[in-house]
């Protein structure tokens, strides 16, 4: 993209045009987030279990306390040999939040259908903290539309985001985000669920990328994303910045 040169007057003028529709912007925000937060609820009726390091859990039992659970839908098949780069960099911005989470009654979880030692190998490798899980052998993935069948993907399509997806365009395994809430009687209830771009706010590097002289640089999303320990040392110096 070519970009003017101009005074900084000039580009005060252009600034304060933007500024007025980021505004725009973070007020939409607000209004979808209470929209979100005014959802109806729907009574979890099945029992799901889940491999942990501290043995099989139900679903009431990964929020650790907590009245509040927040599941990121990790895209690791069961005979993957490592989990998706595109959830993997979602996982990279996880860490650091846990402690701000935690304080805020919410439980932040990761699943995939992964089997938990494969799962924990992965885990190690990229160095993460939170909580990750094995939903084999359960329907869990497949009830929350982020796994789907052989039979089903050569159906033409399956039920992603809420809408008919191609075959095509779907695999075997997606990501999404699914919440969840437990009443003081222990019910638990799901509350939310987002896939696709849904969770692109959570990805702070996009959020900064946004903001960089050249933004994303993308050739297709998330083109330029590597699992962290898979980038060179040494990035080569690219045409612009180039000695």
């Amino acid at each position: 993209m070519e970009h003017q040169v101009v005074s900084r007057s000039q580009w005060l003028d252009a600034r304060k045009a933007l500024l007025a529709r980021e505004k725009e912007f973070t007020r939409l925000r607000d209004e979808i987030n209470a929209e979100r937060l005014a959802l109806p609820w729907v009574k979890v009726d099945k029992t799901y279990a889940f491999d942990t390091p501290a043995g099989r859990k139900t679903l009431a039992e990964l929020f650790d306390g907590r009245c509040q659970l927040v599941v990121y839908h990790f895209m690791f098949g069961p005979d993957w040999e490592a989990g998706c780069p595109g959830c993997s960099f979602m996982a990279d911005h996880f860490d650091g939040t846990l402690a701000h989470l935690n304080n805020h009654d919410v439980t932040l979880v990761m699943v995939s259908r992964a089997p938990l030692a494969r799962i924990e190998a992965y885990k190690a490798r990229m160095g993460w903290s939170v909580p990750w899980v094995s939903s084999f052998g359960s329907e869990f993935n497949f009830d929350y539309h982020v796994s789907f069948t052989k039979e089903e993907l050569g159906q033409g399509g399956v039920t992603y985001n809420f809408t008919r997806t191609p075959s095509e365009q779907a695999c075997d395994e997606l990501p999404g985000l699914s919440s969840f809430i437990r009443d003081e009687t222990g019910e638990v209830f799901h509350t939310y669920s987002g896939y696709a771009r849904g969770g692109e706010e959570m990805l702070a590097t996009l959020m900064i990328l946004d903001r960089a002289p050249k933004g994303r640089n993308e050739t297709s999303t998330l083109s330029f994303v590597k699992r962290h320990d898979e980038y060179e040392d040494q990035p080569k110096a690219h045409a612009c910045c180039a000695a």
